[in-house]
């Protein structure tokens, strides 16, 4: 993996590699909720893609990162619309700004929800800095760090859709997930609306679950019944 240090440099030089494979390093700091992370572009022929990962830590060159450490963000790279490697080096500098920009953006927000979020949820919230995240989501996560409020088992992460960057900046939102219901809110939108609204959908959610646990009581024992007669 390359890594020319400090992201403005980096993005003065496109992903162009001679070889089937190549790796560069955008390290993206400074960030309110960890020190640093290192997005990943990974080219490889046979894949035919660019694809993009996300681990935390300011890396090196030379530094080696297991699959454990890389979070598969889907916003890859597309440079296949330039005509030579000026170009594909602007392409990649707009690209990988991109992407660089939705992270701080993301981070930021959810440094934000924090306090809504301990005020609506209870003191305890921590920061989880996670590749794997036990709650289930509607959407891709974009970065590997999350804030969760133990006592209501909420998981508040900024979250993005599939796209290429050649598409621009992909859209971001916040995804709040509890273990039986998620939803996805505007990065722009206020904290504290959200989490009523969602409290409320948890709230609607669990009516219901219970609505369907009584109608299949009543179905067994009906069933019960039927077989009993027999």
């Amino acid at each position: 993996m390359r890594d020319e240090g400090h992201s403005d440099e980096l993005l003065r030089r496109a992903l162009i590699d001679e070889g089937d494979s190549a790796a560069v390093a955008l390290r993206v700091e400074p960030l309110a909720l960890c020190d640093a992370l290192t997005v990943i572009f990974h080219g490889r022929r046979d894949l035919g893609t660019i694809q993009t990962y996300v681990a935390h830590g300011g890396l090196g060159a030379g530094t080696a990162v297991g699959a454990s450490e890389l979070l598969r963000v889907p916003c890859d790279l597309d440079l296949a619309d330039a005509q030579d490697r000026e170009e594909a080096e602007e392409l990649y500098q707009q690209q990988a700004r991109a992407l660089r920009d939705a992270i701080v953006a993301a981070d930021t927000v959810l440094a934000v929800w924090r306090e809504p979020l301990e005020e609506a949820a209870g003191p305890q919230v921590t920061v989880d800095r996670s590749i794997e995240l036990d709650a289930r989501l509607p959407a891709h996560r974009l970065m590997p760090v999350a804030l969760v409020a133990p006592e209501h088992q909420i998981t508040v992460t900024p979250v993005c859709s599939a796209r290429t960057l050649a598409e621009g900046r992909p859209p971001v939102g916040i995804a709040l997930a509890q273990p039986d219901v998620a939803w996805v809110y505007p990065l722009p939108e206020d904290p504290g609306h959200c989490l009523e609204d969602f409290f409320e959908r948890a709230a609607q959610h669990a009516h219901q679950t219970a609505e369907w646990l009584e109608h299949q009581e009543a179905s067994v024992s009906r069933f019960l019944e039927l077989n009993g007669d027999a």
